[in-house]
């Protein structure tokens, strides 16, 4: 609908675990930016699931995939209250209530759980016998280890009616929700600075007390805490890719770890909001601005000039630890963006990354332009700079998560053809790049990546991503398993027996909540081309799973490009052609095509089958 309404830029700040350039959605996309009208699709929001977890569509061909940086300080929005120390002057501060907040016109003294600004599990255990009666104190606890819950409970046991989280890191305040524990009537959080000045001032045996307002009419206060911890560098949750095709995404970052932005009106007119929701638009704006400065919509330009001139930035795995190497492309594309680099830049490179495959597929060398727009000759010094390799396994078939996957600085060699070259005004020359990947651990399923570097005498310090596997993606585990379960159990429990039987409406469309369906459970470790789940009919008093009649495949199968998450698909004995299997007792087999394999071939196919299950009609 944006494309036929002629919109210039479309941006989508939406998707869904994928992986697959070829999936709908992201074909759809795919062809709106071959018909010249540039999108920008956040890259998704979960970092913590671990490479190849590409999102819909951002994973599309020619479609701008925009990851998150975090902002370097963290602006929060408070209210504001204030307090006194030994009963002097009352000193304004900031909070963030939390749930439940009946804040209103409490006036009680602090009273700390510890006076250790370290403890990582301050409050996770039973207050002690001697504890004073903490019903006229507002409790004040350390962020971490255990849940909120759980330190309100251990308070409440005491009889606190208030609790106060101060954070654990420097990143502001949160807003705690405890409201599964009855009797407390107001939570709230304040941040790590706040906290520990209150506590200093506590150990010290001064009196601390808070004048607390109503959060709903108080005013706010905005302040810019320094992100010490994950300031400028990639967002926790900004997705891992690449494609299951190594397709390399995403193509650029932009700011949108704590963002301050404009909110309804009724909701307080601004809120503090973090995820590629906030950094794909910003992206889509600076193609705007990058558009009217050029005076091209082309997407291909816009996108290879800010990649090109993106910075990339160093690893960070949320810890205090500083990595001295470059983070990989798949979590960060080309870097930061740099709006005003890209807009006003007089050289273009023909492409905006390199996909180098598997070691299966390798395609060693791989070749791009150098375009030079303005009107002096330029020369480039061309060299290459490695960025973190990951481990996609450890010791399991499963992906490890982000943080927790482990990393090494085993690079890629790169064999350049020119390492300086001369491009004349208005003329253009070709590199040539020739890969060899680290010599590591293929079964684990490395990714490598890095960037090629051309600074040029004009001033501009250009890149060029790129990334490759070492290892046989084709070799890689699909399912984990797959089974029988019930429509009836939210939590699809492998069914292993051999006495299931399910009556089923002799029409389809009579079906009801009160009818117990066969599920077909799969647990797909990682994405496939194809699923297809086929009905087996055994024999009609066996119970054995092999052999069998293969009735095709059932309602919905094959089921085209999937990601690497799990699939339950309820059967009311419909066939994928619309005809309805004849009572019996049958199995479900599932095929998953391996990465890279031939539809056709069977061989190329993981296969299980569920136990077995009767099924008749009433």
């Amino acid at each position: 609908m944006a494309y036929e309404a002629g919109s210039q830029i479309i941006t989508a700040s939406i998707g869904g675990s994928s992986g697959w350039s070829e999936e709908p959605w992201a074909v759809v996309v795919s062809r709106i930016v071959e018909a010249g009208v540039p999108c920008t699709v956040s890259t998704g929001n979960d970092g913590a699931k671990g490479l190849f977890y590409a999102s819909t569509a951002s994973d599309g061909t020619r479609v701008t995939s925009i990851a998150s940086f975090d902002n370097e300080y963290t602006p929060t929005l408070s209210i504001e209250s204030t307090f006194t120390i030994d009963s002097g002057e009352e000193t304004p501060f900031g909070w963030t209530p939390g749930e439940p907040s009946e804040w209103a016109g409490v006036d009680l003294p602090l009273w700390a759980t510890s006076f250790d600004t370290a403890d990582p599990a301050g409050g996770c255990t039973p207050y002690p016998d001697d504890t004073p009666d903490l019903s006229g104190f507002i409790v004040l606890v350390r962020r971490g280890s255990c849940t909120f819950v759980q330190k309100a409970q251990n308070a409440l046991a005491k009889g606190a009616k208030y609790i106060i989280f101060y954070n654990n890191s420097p990143v502001g305040a949160v807003g705690p929700s405890v409201t599964a524990v009855d009797g407390i009537l107001g939570s709230a959080g304040v941040s790590a600075t706040q906290g520990a000045a209150w506590v200093q001032a506590l150990a010290a045996g001064s009196t601390v007390t808070l004048q607390m307002t109503d959060p709903e009419t108080s005013e706010k206060i905005l302040t810019y805490p320094r992100n010490e911890l994950t300031g400028g560098f990639a967002s926790s949750y900004t997705t891992w890719n690449p494609t299951f095709e190594l397709e390399v995404k995403p193509q650029i970052a932009a700011p949108g770890g704590n963002i301050l932005s404009t909110y309804p009106v009724t909701l307080g007119s601004y809120a503090v909001l973090s995820g590629t929701s906030m950094s794909c638009p910003l992206a889509a704006a600076v193609f705007a601005l990058l558009a009217e400065v050029r005076g091209t919509f082309d997407p291909a330009t816009l996108e290879h000039l800010l990649a090109a001139t993106s910075n990339p930035q160093m690893y960070n795995d949320l810890t205090a630890t500083r990595y001295g190497v470059l983070a990989p492309v798949v979590q960060q594309g080309a870097g930061l963006i740099q709006a005003y680099d890209a807009a006003f830049a007089t050289t273009i490179l023909s492409r905006s990354s390199i996909a180098f495959n598997d070691t299966d597929y390798l395609e060693p060398t791989a070749n791009f332009t150098i375009k030079n727009f303005g009107t002096e000759a330029v020369s480039f010094d061309l060299g290459h700079v490695g960025a973190v390799t990951a481990y996609t396994f450890s010791d399991s078939i499963r992906v490890d998560p982000y943080p927790g996957m482990e990393i090494t600085d085993e690079f890629a060699t790169l064999e350049i053809s020119e390492t300086k070259v001369t491009v004349p005004a208005g003329g253009e020359a070709v590199v040539s790049v020739t890969v060899t990947p680290p010599a590591i651990d293929g079964k684990r399923l490395p990714v490598y990546s890095g960037y090629i570097t051309l600074n040029g005498t004009n001033g501009e310090s250009l890149s060029l991503p790129y990334n490759g596997v070492v290892g046989s993606m084709n070799s890689v585990r699909i399912l984990d398993d797959a089974w029988l379960s019930l429509s009836s159990d939210p939590q699809h429990t492998p069914i292993t027996g051999t006495g299931s039987s399910f009556v089923l409406p002799r029409d389809p469309a009579t079906g009801g909540a009160n009818v117990t369906y066969p599920v077909a459970s799969a647990d797909l470790v990682f994405g496939t081309r194809s699923l297809d789940i086929q009905l087996v009919k055994l024999p009609c008093n066996g119970t054995a799973t092999t052999g069998g009649k293969k009735l095709g495949s059932i309602e919905g199968a094959p089921f085209p490009y999937l990601p690497r998450d799990p699939i339950n698909v309820p059967f009311d004995g419909t066939m994928a052609d619309g005809k309805v299997a004849p009572p019996g007792n049958y199995v479900f087999e599932f095929s998953a095509l391996h990465i890279f394999g031939d539809i056709e071939d069977p061989t190329e196919y993981e296969v299980r089958r569920s136990a077995p299950f009767t099924i008749r009609y009433n």
